[in-house]
């Protein structure tokens, strides 16, 4: 059987993301949004110190990376690598650079366009009425679903986890400090305040693994249970705090050990270049997967959500990054380039996954070692990798969290003179997915409030009342959305969340591809609306095709009816908004509406304001 060099694989994908960013990147930023650094952005427009704040580009790229970097380009990955290298591989490159980056750009652009307003509020500018309410329900279902699917990983990743644990635990602290370093002690030194954080980030990690060894360290053991409680309880304080003071910095910090992780993988797979000793493609292209159950398509572009498209970071580039934008020259960067490191991410995680013998994959994603399929042989690692990573078992451990950990501890064990550092790599891998995953819980929950408020009217929007909300909203609102995500959080598991969490953010981002759609046609050239209709034809498809299938075959037998009726709901809603946005396509395209660019609803704001300002 013909193996791949993982150096290869590595390679090509980065000269594909290279190439999508110099070019296609560059096309859509001039031709397509017509990029102006010199219009005002919403951050200085409504500056207020809580939501509204202008940010240094490389600082918002941190957070913005962060934030949209969850669970996705990490564990769908490696779930995926049960129907082989190929089919994850393809769908992460091609998705990325056609599909997800463009998604992320676009809707970034329209928020910023729109004075920050959310997904919803766009739907509502540019669709009618009807588009904004239906996309706020499916909002409101979707997000939901989507925190509870992030926050379960990392209820999985840190359970009995003392090292994980604590040093997630620092980074709080070491991140309110930063705030405060670079918002009131010296403001605008980033690279003092980005030395002195990344150098207490990772004193927290080294001093981690000592933490277990002591009497102070099994405060630091938390169940599954209280876990499930205080991502919530976090969730919630991270939301009503001003984004300067935790979750910029928290996030930008985080940013710096994802990016660096990343990098030594990268350096990693290059002095090791392991062989991928999975196939290409397995059996299980044609369903009845140990791992994940259904055929290579549709279910590959369910699995692998972050890291080819996601409709979670439809939520990010229209909740807190347009809020923090300084200049329109920083939009192609912040929006299209984030989302191609992500990319980069999943396909360092689908390496890592990939570079294990198939047996011990399977070994250790599948429920049973009964389940292992015949053809993944034999050889196994299984026993000395369980002793040299210090824990007392590995088989079983579903889920795609300790098996990533596992082939990232291997490719680094494998640089000279890391051997040693088995048990040390393998921790830090499980703390490095847990923060990747705790960032984004951090900006979902604070977008799950301003679609609360804008659901609910309590929030009129920037145009209405310059961005700003009360303290007493922001409290009660972020409570009934961390109350939200954490009931589907406490009630259910990976096993019944993750599922569902795919088919809702693919769905979230056919409606946000239907949307930047409109905004297209209605402000642009139309033909430069295929830029985004093309990959909504495919993700619309694929996502329904998908739901359906799940709701037939897995939640239905299973009696799972909640499920089924939230994937129903999701599907039917996601219907809805894609009709309606065809209306409008086909009203612009007849010419019974007219193209309106840019700079005339930019004058026609202006004008609105000023007639509003001359009747007070």
């Amino acid at each position: 059987m013909n193996r791949v060099n993982s150096l290869t694989l590595l390679t090509a994908a980065a000269c594909c993301f290279a190439l999508g960013y110099r070019f296609y990147s560059a096309f859509l930023a001039a031709r397509v949004a017509v990029v102006n650094a010199d219009r005002i952005t919403p951050a200085h427009e409504f500056h207020d110190g809580k939501d509204y704040v202008p940010t240094n580009r490389y600082v918002l790229f941190g957070h913005h990376f962060a934030a949209i970097s969850g669970a996705g380009p990490l564990i769908g990955p490696v779930l995926a690598a049960q129907w082989g290298v190929l089919p994850g591989a393809v769908w992460i490159i091609i998705g990325a650079v056609l599909a997800g980056a463009v998604h992320d750009f676009i809707i970034l652009v329209a928020s910023v366009r729109c004075r920050g307003m959310s997904l919803s509020e766009i739907a509502g500018t540019h669709i009618g009425r009807t588009a904004r309410i239906v996309t706020s329900i499916a909002i409101l279902f979707i997000i939901m679903c989507a925190l509870a699917g992030l926050a379960i990983s990392v209820v999985n990743a840190l359970a009995d986890s003392i090292w994980g644990t604590f040093s997630i635990a620092a980074t709080i602290p070491i991140a309110l400090f930063i705030g405060l370093y670079m918002h009131v002690l010296r403001p605008g030194k980033v690279a003092e305040a980005s030395v002195i954080g990344v150098t207490l980030v990772v004193l927290a990690v080294v001093f981690g693994a000592q933490v277990p060894g002591t009497a102070w360290g099994e405060h630091f053991r938390l169940t599954e249970t209280q876990l499930k409680l205080l991502l919530p309880t976090y969730g919630f304080i991270a939301s009503v705090l001003p984004v300067w003071m935790l979750l910029c910095p928290r996030d930008y910090l985080s940013s710096y050990m994802k990016i660096g992780t990343i990098a030594l993988l990268a350096i990693g797979i290059a002095v090791v270049h392991p062989t991928l000793r999975m196939p290409m493609t397995t059996s299980f292209i044609h369903g009845g997967g140990v791992v994940v159950p259904g055929t290579v398509w549709p279910f590959v572009c369910i699995t692998i959500m972050c890291g080819a498209i996601s409709g979670f970071h439809g939520l990010i580039a229209s909740g807190t990054t347009p809020k923090m934008i300084n200049s329109e020259g920083d939009l192609r960067f912040i929006g299209y380039g984030a989302m191609l490191m992500e990319g980069f991410v999943a396909i360092t995680a689908l390496i890592a996954a990939s570079s294990m013998l198939p047996y011990d994959y399977f070994a250790i994603n599948a429920k049973s070692l009964s389940l292992v399929p015949a053809w993944a042989g034999t050889d196994s690692n299984l026993k000395s990798l369980t002793q040299m990573v210090g824990e007392q078992h590995l088989a079983g451990r579903t889920g795609g969290a300790v098996s990533l950990a596992v082939g990232m501890a291997q490719i680094f064990s494998g640089i000279p003179g890391m051997r040693g550092l088995m048990a040390y790599w393998y921790h830090f891998a499980i703390m490095f997915e847990a923060m990747f995953i705790l960032t984004a819980v951090d900006t979902g929950t604070r977008v799950a409030r301003f679609i609360v408020h804008e659901f609910v009217h309590l929030r009129r929007g920037a145009a209405e009342a310059g961005g700003r909300t009360s303290y007493p909203t922001i409290i009660l609102t972020s409570a009934a959305a961390c109350f939200g995500w954490g009931y589907l959080l406490y009630g259910n598991d990976i096993m019944t969340i993750w599922p569902m969490f795919g088919i809702a953010n693919q769905l979230l981002a056919a409606i946000a591809l239907a949307i930047g759609t409109t905004v297209i046609l209605r402000t642009t050239v139309p033909k430069y609306a295929l830029t985004t209709a093309i990959p909504l034809a495919f993700v619309f498809v694929t996502t329904l095709y998908a739901g359906w299938l799940n709701v037939t075959t897995n939640y239905l037998p299973k009696h799972a009816y909640l499920n089924a009726f939230l994937t129903a709901a999701m599907m039917v809603m996601s219907v809805i908004i894609v009709i309606t946005s065809a209306r409008v396509w086909l009203s612009v395209l007849s010419g019974r509406e007219a193209v309106v660019t840019a700079e005339v609803v930019e004058a026609t704001e202006t004008a609105t304001e000023a007639a509003s300002a001359g009747g007070r």
